[in-house]
């Protein structure tokens, strides 16, 4: 049985080695590129995404990642956005003081967490949306966080002819903010999978079983 393929983005992001080897431990080969044309062709897209918001949107447009990602969620193609590969999906971050475009597949801000201690470092439980594909058999589990950054709130309007889609949350320190999203072939996480252990990987087997 042939392997499926999927795309690790390289765009300059940091932390690409160990997606790249999580892929491969749930079962499919993984290629890091920065080319569009692998970006676009793949089975899947892994998006990860380490440090600023406003630097991961530079970097991603420096290799049309924008484009790539618009095109293959037109065409139903999966997509898996991680950590500042889940915030770039939404409409905009806000930085010291400094706003910038995201990719706006969700509305929504990305900004500081108000909790009295930042970064939320370590491993914390999700609120997992009812009927989600992604945590199936791992709805209780413990997933690794490292972030200081957020969306804390989710308002979506959109057409009856897409798919709902399954949000997560988790609370930290008295405050929620999303953890999860899963929308058609769109799935992005604020914890990081591949620094997750079993779980992180049960929930990249259950994105691989989309394709």
């Amino acid at each position: 049985m042939t392997r499926p393929r999927v795309a690790v983005l390289d765009y300059g992001s940091g932390n690409v080695r160990s997606a790249v080897r999580a892929i491969e431990r749930a079962g499919a080969d993984a290629e890091l590129t920065s080319d569009p044309g692998t970006a676009a062709e793949a089975d899947g897209l892994l998006v990860p995404g380490v440090g600023a918001f406003e630097a991961c949107m530079r970097g991603l447009l420096g290799v049309d990642g924008v484009r790539v990602i618009e095109r293959r969620l037109i065409a139903s193609r999966p997509v898996l956005g991680i950590c500042v590969g889940m915030q770039i999906l939404f409409a905009e971050g806000i930085e010291h003081g400094v706003r910038t475009e995201g990719c706006g597949e969700w509305p929504g801000v990305v900004e500081r967490l108000q909790a009295p201690i930042i970064p939320h470092m370590g491993w914390d439980t999700v609120e997992a949306s009812a009927g989600t594909r992604m945590f199936t058999g791992i709805e209780d589990e413990r997933f690794y966080f490292v972030h200081s950054y957020g969306a804390r709130d989710w308002v979506l309007r959109q057409p009856p002819a897409l798919p709902a889609p399954a949000v997560t949350w988790t609370e930290y320190a008295g405050e929620r903010f999303v953890s999860a999203v899963e929308h058609g072939p769109l799935w992005a996480t604020q914890f990081h999978p591949e620094k997750s252990g079993d779980a992180g990987s049960q929930l990249l087997q259950n994105w691989l079983a989309t394709f």
